[in-house]
Order: C-alpha cells, then sequence, then structure tokens
C-alpha cells in the first residue's frame, strides 16, 4: 500500500543536448536585464560562451556578470548583492557547477532587498524567515553532481577553525528554469567527473534509503542509479567522446538533486558539512572516498538493530541494479553493493581525506558537527563510536 507523500516545488526542466540555446527565449520570460554568474574560467573557454553572448546581444539583452571562484561564502554573495541591487535586474542566470548555481540562487533570492545572507542562514545567524520575493533564476549546469539545478538550498560556508557550510532554504529559491545540457559536460577532466559523479550516485543511493523517502522519490533514484551504472565509469575512463555517458550523468545528477531536495540525505553529507568547512576538501570528493564505508556501517548496523527495516532491502536493490547481478540473494548483494562502491573509489583515485590534511585528532570536531539535517534522515541512528569508524576508514 502506497503512503502517504508529498513533492515540493520543482524548476521547468529542459533536458537534451543543445538546449541552452533556448536560453535567450526562456530568459525573455522575464525581463531583458540580466545578470550571469559563472565560474572564473571553464566555460568561458569554451566555444558554447562567445555563442551565448553573440545570441543574447542580438535578442536586445543587457547584461552583467559576476564569477565565483570556488565554494561561495556569505561574504561572496553579499559583495555580489550590494554591487549588482540598483542594476534593474530581471533575470538572474546561473551557468557552472554546484557552486556557482548555489551562489547564484543566493544572490536571486536577495537581490531585491539587500539584507545579508547570514540573517536567513541556517544553524549561522538569526535564523530569520524568508519572505522574498527572490528575482526569477535560471540554472544551467555544467557538471554532473550536485544536482542544486533542481533544489530549493544554497550551500554557503566558511573555511577554517570555526568554519561551517550551512544552508539558505527556502521554496522560493528553486530555479524558475533548470536547462540541463549535456554538451556542456564536455570539457569536464576526469577528477571532476569522479567527484561529482560519485557525488550524484551518494545522493541517489541516500535519498532512495532516505527515512523520508517515497514511492515517488524511490522511482526517481531507482532511475538515476540506472543512469550513473551505465554511465560514470565509461565517461570517467573515455573522456569527453562518450556522448551517451555524459547524457546519462547529467540526467543522473538532476534526479539526484530532486531525491535530496525531496527525500533528504544521510550519513555521507552529514559528514561532508563539517569535513568541508574544516578543511579544503571538496565536497564530491568527501562523498565519493565516503560513500563506500559509510554504507558498510549502515548496513552492518541495520543488521544488528533493525534486521527487518526496509532500507536494508533497498540497498539489496541497489547492489543488484548497479552491478548487473539481478539474482543476487539480499545479503549478497549488499555486501557487493559495499564492494562495487569501494572499487569505483579506487578506480577513479578519490584521495583519502588524509591528502587534505585530516588527521584522527580531527574527528571529535569532526563528529561534533555532523548530526545535522542530512544525519537525520539517515536510515539508522550512528553513534559516535560508529561515525568514527567510517572516517577511520578513508583517513
Amino acid at each position: 500500500m502506497l503512503q502517504p507523500f508529498s513533492v515540493g516545488a520543482l524548476p521547468h526542466i529542459l533536458f537534451g543536448e543543445g538546449r541552452l540555446s533556448e536560453l535567450p527565449e526562456i530568459a525573455g520570460r522575464f525581463g531583458r536585464r540580466l545578470l550571469i554568474v559563472t565560474g572564473a574560467r571553464s566555460f568561458q573557454e569554451t566555444p558554447q560562451w562567445p555563442r551565448l553572448m553573440t545570441g543574447l546581444r542580438a535578442a536586445g539583452f543587457g547584461f552583467v556578470q559576476f564569477t565565483v571562484d570556488g565554494e561561495p561564502s556569505p561574504q561572496l554573495v553579499d559583495v555580489a548583492v550590494a554591487a549588482h541591487r540598483s542594476d534593474g535586474i530581471d533575470v538572474v542566470v546561473g551557468i557552472g557547477g554546484g557552486s556557482v548555481l548555489d551562489a547564484a540562487k543566493a544572490i536571486a533570492g536577495l537581490l531585491r532587498h539587500g539584507n545579508p545572507v547570514m540573517d536567513h542562514l541556517e544553524g549561522a545567524g538569526p535564523e530569520l524567515p524568508y519572505q522574498g520575493p527572490s528575482t526569477p533564476f535560471i540554472a544551467v549546469p555544467t557538471t554532473a553532481g550536485t544536482g542544486s539545478e533542481a533544489t530549493k538550498n544554497a550551500v554557503l560556508g566558511v573555511r577554517g577553525p570555526g568554519g561551517f557550510k550551512k544552508s539558505f532554504r527556502h521554496d522560493l529559491l528553486v530555479p524558475r528554469v533548470a536547462i540541463v545540457d549535456p554538451a556542456l559536460l564536455a570539457g569536464c577532466p576526469p577528477s571532476l567527473i569522479a567527484a561529482n559523479g560519485m557525488d550524484a550516485l551518494t545522493q541517489l543511493l541516500e535519498s532512495y534509503v532516505s527515512l523520508r523517502a517515497s514511492a515517488f522519490t524511490d522511482a526517481l533514484a531507482v532511475s538515476g542509479l540506472a543512469a550513473v551504472r551505465d554511465g560514470l565509469l565509461p565517461w570517467y575512463e573515455q573522456g569527453s567522446g562518450v556522448g551517451d555517458a555524459r547524457a546519462a550523468m547529467a540526467y543522473a545528477a538532476l534526479l539526484s538533486g530532486i531525491t535530496l531536495a525531496q527525500a533528504g540525505l544521510g550519513s555521507v553529507h552529514g559528514l561532508a558539512s563539517p569535513v568541508g568547512a574544516l578543511f579544503p576538501v571538496p565536497h564530491g570528493v568527501v562523498c565519493g572516498t565516503l560513500v563506500a564505508a559509510a554504507t558498510a556501517i549502515n548496513i552492518s548496523v541495520l543488521e544488528r538493530r533493525a534486521p527487518s527495516h526496509v532500507a536494508l532491502q533497498k540497498y539489496a536493490h541497489a547492489g543488484r541494479l548497479l552491478s548487473g547481478h539481478g539474482n543476487l540473494p539480499d545479503a549478497d548483494a549488499r555486501q557487493r553493493l559495499v564492494d562495487l562502491l569501494a572499487d569505483w573509489t579506487r578506480r577513479m583515485d578519490l584521495p583519502r581525506l588524509a591528502h587534505y590534511g585530516v588527521t584522527a585528532g580531527d574527528f571529535g570536531a569532526i563528529i561534533s558537527g555532523c548530526r545535522g539535517s542530512s544525519m537525520r534522515t539517515n536510515p539508522v541512528v550512528l553513534d559516535d563510536a560508529e561515525v568514527r569508524e567510517i572516517l577511520q576508514a578513508r583517513t
């Protein structure tokens, strides 16, 4: 019997090769003055950038540009809002990876009224209610990982001692339109393919076994995991010439954003927040390096404490799906899942946490900061010793 569920706001989604060409027509529905938020270099160095600029100028748009270099901070968002609040911006367009889209999302949310983003950041300020209005936002991902093009939260952070990674989150921040064009992924280097791809896989797997999962999110998560199975390693190993693999991963990342927004995540993302705040570890690397160990611990704890939990059946199904061995018994399928995740981590050379300076002496600070919203939807409550096991396995 289907259990009740609800579905939060989603963007209007345009998916497919060449759909970036529709951006001028889509943007024109909201106005003629654009703020375009991009990364520092990568997209501007592709042939797509001058074609887009030519198309926008030919259509009579006025636009200004703001660049994001690295993961966004509250200060960066406030600087952008202050710089462009008087420019008469009708629509914000974010073109880039997850960091760019998160920054653009937050900028769009604050451009109309100009207050500091710290006013609304969860767990890091006064947490004043956000009431909008938000400037219309169009999200155009150029990587396949975070799924930010389908979510209502912008992740912002301050790195170092006392640092944090927190979300500015509201339904009004959901992009009005997401243009997912797999052709924009062609320039991704292998290290980025690996980190972002494992982030998308982690989001799909964690939302699939989340305490808030539903029949709706399960269907999307399973479809996304199948796309990861078919796309991630071929794209990583064979490079930009594998158009079908790129498209599969663009699709998987999009679905991972939808499922995480609707169902929540789990222990990997619970740990990714403090690790990314305290150390210079890219978000996708944290997810990719921890997902096998976290999955193994979750399964072990569930088997001991809740052997009839539905998440164990889902882990088994994921193991059969990703491995292509559809007849494995549940216990064998769960072990195959853990082994496969560990194998992919090795094959794609995802570094250990120690590579970024994490030591056992840092585990206390990481564990104390990991109990946020993602950990609360993990299928089982992990105690500090069990969380420590995850960290030890990949440090």
